[in-house]
């Protein structure tokens, strides 16, 4: 057991005895000229698809380098700038947007950068893995946050960036910290992707489960017919076809202050509650003029005008109201609504709305009534909406549990790695040095 000692930072606790803590400014290689540097604003207008690869925050990952974006500068904005270059092998933080602080090792994909002014370029003799370890640690991300100004984009100044403290073994103990990390990490990574592919697999038989019971039933082989619907395809032989119009009507009735506000979820349908200012303010913007809200129904069906095509539709489920911006349907007969949101929610049912709505980019495309209304849908007999929404529900509920399950055992693994990756880069665990 070797002896330990206070840090004198309180993210960092206890270091072994023969350990430092160093500012990030202090690791700069003093033998290069401007290191620890901002890169320069190059302005969205002046990358072009060819030439210098732009290096934006987005690229810098937590602990790795993310290949996203396809923005280049030619190289006559570049000298015209007077741009400084980044290349391969180099250690980048980020300053701005959260986890902040986060860094990564430049690839070799190009063979020079040049930096958004957001990203810093460190050049040090240190072990540049072990740097990106650290950086992964909750406390040094939440020092670093404390650090950041700024209202609707918090960033941290590169002079406090600077100032932060971090653990610091000898070279040849960083070297074996990292090298024992990276395959620690590898391994859990494999576990993380493998997990995640299979949720994503799992998702996929949700959506076929839905898919299948809406358009052909789930009383196994019976006789079909073409629905004459492109989308949906053939249908049982003794459905029915029919417009929106002829099952619904729209409803207009104001709300009143009594009444929870309801949202329709693209994931979820609509809630069966008022959310709370927290959950609402992920959600929508809440209007104060509640006099313009209109009141719904159970058993309605609603969506969101602007979100339609992305399967903001919902049964209602209890009394209740929703924003000015939703389209509400009131059955003209007996209709299982939930049947009708499972069908409005599939992939191709998207499509068919998107078809139908109007707007000049997908954020501004509404699907208002007089063409929500002529949309041509497959309609079974109200006692098998009936069987078919309820076996959806028990279907869908037993995936959703393995999924649930699934998404707790990342939770779990990523708390897992970032606890041991602490336990590394502070001494408190230790690994032999070859």
């Amino acid at each position: 057991m070797r002896q330990m000692k206070d840090s004198g930072i309180e993210w960092i606790g206890e270091i072994p005895e023969n350990w430092n803590t160093r500012r990030i400014k202090h690791l700069a290689d003093t033998s290069i000229q401007n290191n620890f540097i901002d890169g320069d604003w190059i302005e969205s207008p002046d990358i072009e698809d060819e030439g210098i690869r732009y290096l934006t925050t987005g690229n810098v990952g937590d602990g790795c380098y993310k290949e996203q974006g396809n923005g280049y500068i030619s190289l006559e904005t570049f000298q015209k700038l007077n741009c400084k270059y980044a290349y391969p092998n180099d250690y980048v933080i980020s300053r701005l947007n959260a986890p902040y602080g986060r860094s990564c090792i430049l690839p070799d994909s190009f063979p020079e950068y040049v930096l958004a002014v957001d990203i810093v370029i460190l050049r040090t003799n240190e072990d540049k893995k072990y740097l990106c370890y650290t950086t992964q640690c909750n406390g040094y991300q939440r020092s670093v946050e404390d650090q950041a100004k700024g209202t609707t984009m918090k960033r941290i100044s590169r002079t406090n960036l600077g100032n932060i403290v971090i653990p610091l073994p000898s070279l040849p103990e960083q070297q074996a910290i990292s090298a024992h990390l990276d395959r620690q990490c590898a391994h859990i990574d494999n576990i993380i992707e493998k997990t995640k592919a299979s949720i994503e697999e799992y998702k996929k038989l949700r959506q076929a489960v839905i898919t299948q019971a809406v358009t052909k039933g789930v009383r196994g082989d019976r006789p079909m017919k073409n629905s004459g619907i492109e989308w949906i395809g053939e249908i049982p032989e003794d459905w029915n076809v029919y417009r929106i119009a002829a099952l619904y009507e729209e409803r207009n009735e104001a709300g009143n202050d009594e009444l929870p506000i309801l949202t329709v979820s693209i994931n979820t349908g609509v809630s069966d509650r008022e959310l709370s200012d927290e959950e609402s303010l992920r959600v929508f913007v809440r209007s104060e003029d509640r006099s313009k809200y209109m009141k719904v129904y159970p058993g309605d069906l609603t969506y969101n005008m602007m979100r339609a095509w992305q399967g903001a539709f919902g049964a209602v489920r209890v009394l209740g109201m929703v924003s000015p911006a939703y389209v509400i349907a009131k059955p003209k007969q007996e209709i299982d609504s939930r049947y009708m949101e499972a069908l409005l929610r599939t992939p191709a049912a998207k499509e068919e709305m998107k078809r139908h709505s109007y707007g000049i980019a997908d954020f501004r495309m509404r699907l208002y009534w007089d063409y929500f209304k002529i949309i041509k849908v497959c309609f079974p007999t109200l006692s098998e909406q009936k069987e078919i929404a309820d076996y959806i529900d028990t279907k869908c509920a037993e995936i959703d549990t393995l999924i649930s399950k699934k998404e707790q055992f990342l939770t779990e693994l990523d708390s897992y790695k970032k606890s041991m990756i602490y336990e590394y880069v502070t001494g408190k665990k230790e690994v032999p040095i070859a």
